[in-house]
């Protein structure tokens, strides 16, 4: 076999290994919906494939995606929305009956032979924070910068002499 072949091929294959890893799977509460933020890298041009499931009494529920078919009690029950590097799954009406671990799965498309990448993470009602509350931290936002742009502000209106 050619070399630059071979190495084309090993190329393409680290590719599709570090394209959809799973970063980190969130959840909590927006009202009375259920949200589910999964957090991926995306170091690749090829469409992501990916899949939300719950999986309560042993038995798996897939709630949404693109691999699986999601169960029809399900789905006029979700939302979904996707960034680069996040998906986001909204569940209404969340209740205790909802409870279980839910999953964030990823593969890249048109590729079967590459192991799918996800992450769990375990969801009961009276855990979960409010959504408001988490997503302050989330963002890229510095809070030494917001706090000084605020002093600021404060002392430009009089609020506050230093």
């Amino acid at each position: 076999m050619n070399p630059a072949i071979g190495i084309a091929v090993l190329l393409a294959v680290l590719q599709v290994s570090r394209g959809q890893k799973v970063t980190s799977l969130t959840a909590c509460l927006v009202n009375q919906s259920l949200r589910l933020d999964c957090h991926h890298e995306n170091t690749t041009t090829s469409p992501i494939q990916y899949e939300f499931s719950l999986t309560r009494e042993k038995k798996k529920h897939v709630l949404f995606g693109t691999v699986g078919v999601p169960e029809h009690s399900y789905r006029s029950r979700t939302n979904f929305t996707s960034k680069y590097n996040m998906k986001v799954l909204y569940l209404a009406d969340f209740t205790n009956k909802d409870e279980g671990i839910y999953t964030c799965e990823l593969r890249l498309s048109g590729q079967p032979q590459t192991m799918p990448q996800s992450q769990n993470i375990s969801v009961l009602r009276d855990k979960l924070v409010k959504c408001e509350g988490i997503s302050l931290l989330a963002q890229n936002t510095s809070w030494l910068l917001l706090l000084l742009l605020s002093l600021s502000l404060l002392q430009a209106t009089d609020f506050i002499s230093l």
